[in-house]
């Protein structure tokens, strides 16, 4: 039997924009006019950047970041200990390598780089041999997670996933220690934490806290028992109302008075509840779009089905809706990294703080164009790599496509 195949069925040929140079040609030298702006952006952007990087490469003094390399990192963390920091990277490392090998199998070579990137660090001339030994190790180590994820595929998703969750906690007890670690990593109280590792327990425990605690004022927003939703009503409007640094304020004069008499929590437990009830407002009113977003015939079509209405909401409703607001989340997670700056005003000495206390001392008030830079670059990669994480979590799931 003969096949006959006219034009509408001739499959157009294979796209080269899996390559980097398909990828060129397709959004960068299409046409003529495409190729004459593509040149005309880069002489600008050479312009603009030819100052800076001379600037940096030059003139620029990075003796202050080295020396106070340790302080930006973990502030006054005892130094015997610091090797609690380096083990929630090399975990985080670990983590990060068996999601890429996963979930993105397609990007063979943007994950390989992506997981060589601490040897960028390492090439730092100044760096001491133990770091350097560390960030070799934390490249070594993405990269067994990432062949072991390639390999079993599929199969890991679930302990990945578990993995993801306990290791927001268990981020905590190690840097916290004491307790049943107590012979083995003694406790270390939260007024010697700071520098990056305190921004990013503060984003840590405002994630892990707040989203629980969003969703549960969402769904009481939109419930039909009036107490539930004029209170989620009140909380969300009043805490949307004011400002986090009121918030800040507020958490570290009123927590306290809801202890018992004699308990003074610390300030760094005090930030992470202001910061954690502040971000869960916000949080509530995206959870609460993406509820609307939902069709009626959802509804009616589990309650045709038999499902209370427990199940609707956990099994039907909740995991679209919150598919359908994973950008907004993200970028509310991504401002909250930022926003953990605010805690400087309350005596914290995060990243920014520490940053600001190295640049009053007098031997490098006139640094400030350096360290700023150095933070700012600090925020810039893991800004952009929440950013990644969701735009890979997004085309996983598809959303936006039907």
């Amino acid at each position: 039997m003969t096949t006959v195949y006219s034009k509408a069925n001739v499959l157009p040929p294979p796209s080269e924009s899996s390559t980097l140079w398909g990828w060129a040609r397709k959004n960068l030298f299409k046409t003529w006019y495409d190729t004459l702006l593509t040149f005309f952006m880069l002489g600008v952007l050479y312009a603009l950047a030819r100052p800076l990087i001379t600037w940096a490469v030059s003139k620029a003094q990075w003796e202050v970041v080295r020396v106070n390399f340790r302080l930006l990192m973990v502030g006054q963390y005892p130094a015997a200990e610091t090797w609690r920091a380096w083990l929630c990277l090399f975990l985080l490392a670990g983590i990060i390598g068996l999601s890429l090998g996963v979930w993105a199998r397609q990007k063979l070579w943007p994950s390989v780089i992506l997981l060589l990137s601490p040897l960028l660090f390492a090439l730092y001339p100044d760096l001491s041999s133990e770091a350097r030994t560390h960030l070799f190790g934390l490249a070594l180590t993405a990269l067994l997670a990432f062949g072991l994820g390639r390999w079993q595929g599929i199969k890991l998703g679930r302990a990945v996933v578990i993995l993801g969750v306990l290791y927001f906690p268990a981020v905590l007890i190690i840097i916290r220690g004491g307790g049943l670690l107590e012979n083995l990593a003694p406790a270390v109280p939260t007024s010697l934490w700071g520098g990056l590792m305190l921004t990013f327990l503060l984003t840590v425990v405002g994630i892990l806290f707040s989203f629980p605690l969003g969703v549960l004022l969402a769904l009481g927003r939109r419930s039909s028992l009036p107490a539930a939703r004029w209170v989620s009503i009140t909380y969300i409007e009043m805490i949307r109302g004011v400002p986090l640094v009121t918030i800040l304020f507020m958490s570290s004069v009123m927590v306290p008075l809801f202890l018992p008499s004699g308990v003074r929590p610390d300030r760094v437990l005090r930030a992470m509840v202001g910061i954690t009830l502040f971000t869960a407002a916000y949080l509530a009113e995206n959870v609460r779009g993406g509820l609307q977003a939902i069709p009626r015939g959802q509804f009616e079509a589990a309650h045709a089905l038999g499902l209370s209405g427990f199940h609707t909401m956990a099994l039907i409703i909740l995991p679209q809706a919150l598919r359908t607001v994973i950008p907004v989340i993200m970028g509310l997670f991504i401002a909250l990294f930022k926003d953990t700056s605010l805690v400087a005003t309350i005596g914290l000495l995060e990243l920014l703080g520490i940053s600001r206390s190295i640049l009053a001392q007098p031997q490098y008030v006139s640094f400030q164009r350096e360290v700023y830079l150095f933070i700012s670059l600090i925020y810039w990669v893991f800004s952009y790599g929440m950013s990644y994480a969701s735009r890979r979590l997004e085309k996983r799931l598809g959303v936006g496509e039907r």
